[in-house]
């Protein structure tokens, strides 16, 4: 005779659908200031030349919260895509190669839009 919890031993996320859930949450809340301040400073860079955009780009303020902006985004969509896999891909492999596919993608964006936002603020 096996107890309910003997069944989905080793089957599940013990402990950590909690976890996941609340920085879910809070990268979330954190994208709301920082997403304003994105579309405030697209809406002011309207119509700028190149040279405006990088300096304004290049500017440390800016470039600080550009990163906190792409760290959450990043993080952000790395979670949720990998609550939609874990609920709707069915297969073992299939799951574990798209949840591999989700991670190495977010670090990718993640990886290069800092690099980008690096670059333009050395100005190199």
């Amino acid at each position: 005779m096996r107890t309910p919890l003997s069944q989905v031993r080793g089957l599940g996320s013990a402990r950590e659908g909690t976890e996941h859930f609340w920085r879910q949450r809070v990268t979330a809340l954190a994208n709301i200031p920082l997403t304003i301040f994105f579309v405030v400073l697209l809406i002011s860079l309207q119509g700028a030349d190149h040279a405006t955009a990088v300096a304004v780009l290049g500017s440390p303020i800016v470039t600080i919260f550009m990163l906190l902006a792409v760290i959450s985004v990043t993080w952000h969509m790395k979670l949720g895509m990998q609550m939609i896999l874990e609920d709707y891909v069915h297969g073992e492999f299939a799951k574990y190669v798209w949840l591999m596919a989700n991670i190495f993608f977010c670090a990718f964006v993640g990886i290069a839009s800092a690099f980008a936002l690096l670059k333009i603020s050395f100005g190199v």
